[in-house]
């Protein structure tokens, strides 16, 4: 495993519970983190965040008045935030596949669930500071760039279009095609 000097980091723990929170600081401590705020709640959290300008934000998702989710997407307000872009760790019991679309989504730089290891939290914290994520802007959307895999026969601005396109024309010229299989389904005698 890479190992990655944080001495320098300040980290904020947002997370309801005391224990998760007591945990996550010692296994901090422990990779030589110095400076850790916690906070109990999402606007504490979002309080903490102003006030102490952390390096990275672990942050729960279920917790009372503000969940995970609105927390990141109010520190992912480059409007209103003070750093848009500061690395988020959503820590969850909630590993469905759904609630990690919806928290990338949301914005987080990565997703740790629970329970955590000292190892898993680790290489979350070493992939959020060596492998740092662009930034992207859309309509809906402001974070790190969800996509992760890097395509080596990338040729465009605009693949995924490419991509559709290409897959479009293959099911027309399927179609067209005599004797083709298509997603209908015939009775046969």
């Amino acid at each position: 495993m890479m190992r990655v000097d944080i001495s320098r980091l300040r980290f904020l723990i947002i997370d309801d519970n005391t224990y998760v929170r007591r945990i996550i600081r010692v296994l901090l401590h422990g990779f030589g983190a110095r400076e850790v705020l916690e906070a109990e709640d999402g606007p504490a959290g979002l309080e903490s965040f102003n006030l102490f300008n952390p390096d990275i934000v672990i942050v729960d998702w279920e917790m009372p008045i503000l969940d995970g989710i609105e927390v990141v997407r109010m520190l992912r307000d480059a409007n209103s935030s003070r750093n848009a872009f500061v690395p988020i760790i959503m820590c969850t019991a909630h590993s469905e596949m759904v609630r990690v679309v919806q928290a990338r989504d949301a914005g987080i730089t990565e997703f740790l669930a629970k329970p955590i290891s000292a190892k898993s939290l680790y290489q979350r914290i070493v992939n959020a500071v060596v492998n740092p994520r662009t930034f992207v802007r859309t309509a809906n959307y402001f974070g790190p760039d969800r996509r992760r895999a890097t395509l080596p026969d990338y040729s465009g601005q605009e693949r995924r279009k490419d991509i559709l396109a290409a897959r479009e024309a293959a099911q027309r010229d399927a179609a067209n095609t005599e004797g083709s299989f298509s997603s209908e389904t015939r009775e046969v005698a």
